[in-house]
């Protein structure tokens, strides 16, 4: 028997009065959100809002609550949204609300988007880890207590990532190029101040610019066709710097923005480190600008496969009972085994004991670590100091393969914040805010482990009696 469908359409759309809610209108509380709205440690968030307000103008207008500044961040962090996503899907979406503590659904948005900025230069790095650390506390309880004796007890998984920030792949050429264009636009804002006696410029702009692109276009240019055009664009950055000099003695001091003026000593410092280079292209430039817009970013020696060098943040992280904690976030590069001690430090604050093993690669391997360890009776992943005894190479490279193997745990974590959570690519502008989004991905994913092991008490317990039990209700 042969069934023919019957093609039918709905030639009118239906009014969202007749569109039909699920749950009778209510929300369900197998949601995602609705559960982290219970895990999150809004009092502490609180706490730590309420100290920026301090010096602030009593009379003005009221800030933005806490929970919603903290999170609108979460969900950025969560969902990979931008600044606009996130509002948008915020205004959109009743469970998001509920997250941040509305009382009914609103269709207007609950903050200007600019605000986003603010919260996170509001909610420090600093700031992002002390709730990490009270999250951590409250979904990992104690098991039992730490014994007497000050034995040891857990281990300690150490590693250092880095967070590249959305910038174009850095050349001398391409900042010296940049760096001239912005110099020769200040002159054009400024111009119509001056005496507009002859040229702009001391040089020809348009020639200025064709043997940039004389070079850029190139796909394989020569090194020493490069260098060559490098000095020529240092020497252009150089005559606009006098130019513009010139012309800044015709008008007002307050003729140009702070932001202006900002960007003009930033050309300068350029122009000074890349002279510097030029002269003495073998020796090192200490805090080296690679970046206009982002002038905080600076190269990260990696000695990766495909990216030896990265350009953004370096954290040094440590993952303990599959949680994740930043122990140093800085622009500046730096050794990541000097942080072992004090990652060991925080360790026993928050546990209480010292670790019953470190497990870090061969940079972590220092003397002075070795003997810290050693001091506190915390094994070290690595082959010991000197030449093993015959019965015990076997038993080394057993333990050294279980260690390998018990560490791949920090190497996944680092892969999550980055394909899952954004780590990979930070696009917040400012150095303050690059880090608390950073700080804030760390968080999202800490969140989402606690939400994942959690869940099974909420099916076991209920909604209410494990909200009870994380708030500290009786």
């Amino acid at each position: 028997m042969c069934v023919v469908y019957q093609k039918k359409t709905e030639r009118v759309q239906m009014t969202i009065e007749d569109f039909i809610l699920p749950f009778d209108g209510k929300l369900s509380a197998d949601n995602d959100w609705v559960k982290l709205a219970c895990l999150m440690p809004w009092e502490m968030v609180e706490e730590i809002y309420a100290d920026k307000f301090k010096n602030e103008n009593p009379d003005g207008r009221p800030p933005v609550s806490a929970r919603i500044a903290f999170g609108a961040l979460h969900i950025k962090a969560t969902e990979q949204f931008t600044n606009e996503k996130t509002q948008k899907n915020i205004t959109e979406n009743p469970y998001m609300q509920y997250f941040l503590g509305f009382k009914s659904f609103q269709t207007e948005p609950p903050f200007d988007l600019s605000m986003m900025v603010h919260f996170g230069k509001r909610f420090t790095a600093e700031d992002i880890a002390k709730i990490n650390e009270e999250l951590y506390r409250r979904t990992h309880p104690p098991k039992d207590d730490p014994p007497g004796d000050g034995g040891n007890k857990g281990t300690l998984v150490l590693d250092a990532t880095c967070s590249p920030a959305d910038v174009r792949y850095p050349t001398d050429l391409s900042l010296l190029n940049e760096c001239r264009e912005n110099v020769e636009r200040l002159i054009g804002d400024i111009w119509e101040e001056t005496t507009k006696v002859g040229h702009k410029t001391s040089y020809s702009r348009k020639k200025a610019r064709g043997k940039y692109l004389k070079i850029a276009k190139q796909r394989k240019p020569k090194r020493n066709t490069v260098k060559k055009a490098v000095f020529e664009q240092l020497d252009y950055v150089e005559r606009s710097l006098s130019d513009i000099d010139k012309l800044l003695t015709q008008i007002p001091e307050n003729a140009l923005t702070d932001r202006q003026k900002e960007r003009i000593n930033l050309i300068r410092q350029v122009a000074l480190q890349q002279r510097e280079h030029a002269e003495n292209p073998k020796e090192s430039i200490p805090d080296r600008i690679v970046n206009l817009r982002q002038p905080h970013v600076r190269p990260i020696m990696r000695g990766k496969a495909g990216k030896p060098v990265e350009f953004g943040q370096k954290l040094a992280i440590s993952v303990v009972d599959g949680f994740t904690f930043i122990e140093e976030q800085r622009f500046d590069s730096f050794n990541e085994g000097v942080t072992l001690i004090e990652s060991a430090k925080k360790y026993r604050k928050r546990h209480g004991v010292w670790p019953e093993a470190i497990l870090a690669d061969t940079i972590y391997r220092n003397r002075e670590n070795r003997r810290f360890c050693k001091q506190h009776d915390i094994r070290l992943s690595g082959p010991k100091l000197g030449r093993p005894k015959a019965e015990e190479i076997e038993a080394d490279k057993e333990q050294a393969y279980r260690d390998s193997c018990n560490r791949n745990i920090v190497e996944s974590k680092g892969g999550i914040a980055k394909r899952r959570y954004g780590l990979d690519r930070i696009f917040a502008y400012l150095d303050c805010t690059a880090k608390t989004e950073a700080a804030m991905i760390i968080f999202a994913m800490n969140a989402a482990l606690c939400l994942r092991t959690l869940l099974s008490l909420f099916s076991i317990l209920g909604f209410g009696r494990i909200k009870r039990k994380l708030w500290g209700f009786s």
